[in-house]
């Protein structure tokens, strides 16, 4: 049950979600605050990714709530949608569309006026060295600066959430690291990230929560301090995730 006066930036409870006899997600629960970001963290297979799609309405789930904003993933999707930013670690874009058409595509989408999109497209496009390709058709595009692509698409509509799925694969180091700008200046502003990744030693300097997972079930979750302790993130990550199914 949502909670009364929730001011949460996401909020599940007790997901849990099945393939078959498979239990990929079993009764997860986590909350993020505004100006929070959290890492979610475990080894392939481990469920990050299912609980990263059921979090964005793209995947259902058995049981379980997820609530975005105080609005309920299940009964107001759409609302939910309105204010998330999802890139999954393989951007599916439009290969066929130019850059620029693409991401005005986008803006219709979110309704975003004519006067932002400029803005916010010159804005991006520069900061992510993309600008004398936006004309070009995004089958040319590398793997890297497909996701440029799909960074600035998400940060079009400025959302109040993000959900990134390996959001530095393939990313060049300058544009790694405006990444990581752009979610703390996010936070800053009262908005909220979560994002999973192997890349440990990032997680561990960037993020102010961490949720570890292992076989579907959270082994860790909380504040980045409490969690690693006197150590770091990897060493317990390893004690805690060592020996669960890869992929």
């Amino acid at each position: 049950m949502k909670m009364k006066g929730d001011r949460t930036v996401l909020r599940i409870e007790h997901l849990t979600k099945t393939y078959g006899n498979k239990r990929a997600v079993d009764d997860l629960s986590l909350y993020i605050a505004p100006g929070e970001i959290c890492g979610f963290i475990g080894h392939n297979g481990a469920g990050k990714t299912t609980t990263i799609k059921a979090v964005c309405g793209i995947l259902g789930f058995d049981s379980g709530e997820i609530y975005i904003g105080g609005k309920s993933v299940k009964s107001e999707p759409l609302e939910c949608k309105r204010h998330i930013a999802y890139i999954p670690d393989n951007p599916d874009l439009y290969d066929f569309l130019p850059g620029i058409k693409y991401l005005n595509f986008i803006a219709d989408i979110y309704d975003v006026g004519a006067k932002e999109r400029e803005e916010r497209i010159r804005e991006y496009a520069e900061l992510f060295e993309l600008t004398a390709d936006l004309a070009q058709p995004i089958a040319a595009y590398s793997h890297g600066m497909k996701q440029k692509l799909a960074l600035i698409s998400a940060l079009i509509h400025e959302p109040k959430f993000m959900v990134l799925d390996e959001p530095f694969v393939g990313l060049d180091p300058k544009a790694s690291r405006a990444v990581k700008n752009i979610m703390r200046e996010k936070c800053g502003r009262g908005d909220a990230v979560f994002f999973s990744t192997h890349v440990l030693e990032v997680a561990e300097k960037l993020c102010d929560k961490v949720a570890i997972i292992k076989d579907g079930r959270l082994v860790a979750y909380g504040n980045m301090d409490d969690v690693r302790g006197d150590s770091s993130l990897e060493a317990v990550f390893f004690d805690l995730a060592e020996g669960a199914a890869d992929d």
